[in-house]
């Protein structure tokens, strides 16, 4: 069998499609994010890791809306819609995973579907606990599409 070429060349790995993601978003270092919330900015902050993740570690405050339930969460419209994403459209919005993979990809989907402000959390809740930033451990109590 002859591989083709051209279908090939298109093929990309995890890597590849981080770094096109990454193209497209602003990404924000956890200080100057912790830093702006200090000062009194109004961001939201998303977690979409998994509950199991969250529960280890996790930003005091930040919302967990895991990468699989997001654009359900994030549809006004949408039977699993979550409010405080929802009412989010146009206020400050930071995304956080573990690496800043997974919300790379959250962030342009969350464009993608008109919120205005949205960010990536560069480094993730890794980068966040290695600056020793706040962080707390526990489960989440709140609602899941």
């Amino acid at each position: 069998m002859v591989e083709d070429p051209v279908q090939a060349a298109a093929v990309k790995t995890l890597a590849d499609l981080v770094t096109e993601a990454r193209a497209k978003i602003r990404e924000v270092a956890p200080d100057e994010l912790a830093e702006a919330m200090e000062d009194g900015e109004p961001w939201l902050i998303v977690d979409v890791r998994e509950p199991y993740e969250y529960e280890r570690l996790h930003v005091p405050g930040s919302v967990l809306i895991p990468r699989g339930l997001l654009e359900g969460a994030a549809d006004p419209q949408g039977p699993h819609r979550i409010d405080a994403l929802c009412e989010a459209r146009e206020r400050p919005l930071a995304l956080l995973c573990s690496t800043g993979a997974r919300s790379a990809f959250a962030a342009v989907v969350l464009e993608q579907m008109g919120f205005a402000n949205v960010v990536n959390i560069a480094g993730g809740i890794k980068l966040w606990e290695s600056e020793d930033l706040p962080t707390a451990q526990g489960a989440w109590t709140g609602p899941l599409p």
